[in-house]
C-alpha cells in the first residue's frame, strides 16, 4: 500500500502544470525573432510572453491562434518547419523598431513593431 501511494505521488508531481521559463528579450530583434518563431511553432503562450500585454494585442493574438488552429494538420506542420526570413530591421526611435520579415511557407511580407518597455522588448501587434 505504501508503495502504491508513492507511485501515485510521483505521477501527480510529474503531471502538474509545467512552468514556462522564457527569457526576456535583450533587444528588438531577439523579441521579434522569438515571437515569430513561437507563432510558427504554434506556441501561443510563448508568443504572448513576447507581446505587449494590453487588450488590443491579446485580442489580435487570439485571432492569430484561432487562424492557426483552423489550419489542417499539414498546414500547421508546414508552418512549424518554415524558416524566418528577416528582410530589414529599422530602428524608428531608441525604444521602437520595425522588423520586416517573411517566412518560407507563405512568403508574404510582414511588418512587426517592437517596443522597449521598462527593461524588456515586446511586440506591439496594435501598430
Amino acid at each position: 500500500m505504501r508503495r502504491f501511494i508513492w507511485i501515485i505521488a510521483i505521477l501527480l508531481a510529474s503531471c502538474s502544470g509545467k512552468q514556462q521559463d522564457y527569457r526576456k528579450a535583450d533587444d528588438a530583434l531577439d523579441a521579434g525573432r522569438e515571437y515569430i518563431n513561437a507563432l510558427l511553432q504554434g506556441d501561443f503562450s510563448k508568443a504572448a510572453f513576447y507581446t505587449l500585454p494590453d487588450e488590443k494585442n491579446q485580442s489580435i493574438l487570439k485571432e492569430l491562434e484561432k487562424s492557426y488552429r483552423e489550419k489542417d494538420k499539414e498546414g500547421r506542420q508546414q508552418l512549424r518547419t518554415a524558416s524566418i526570413n528577416i528582410n530589414e530591421v529599422k530602428e524608428i526611435t531608441a525604444n521602437s523598431t520595425q522588423i520586416y520579415y517573411s517566412n518560407s511557407f507563405d512568403k508574404e511580407p510582414h511588418i512587426l513593431s517592437v517596443i522597449r518597455q521598462k527593461d524588456t522588448w515586446l511586440v506591439d501587434l496594435g501598430k
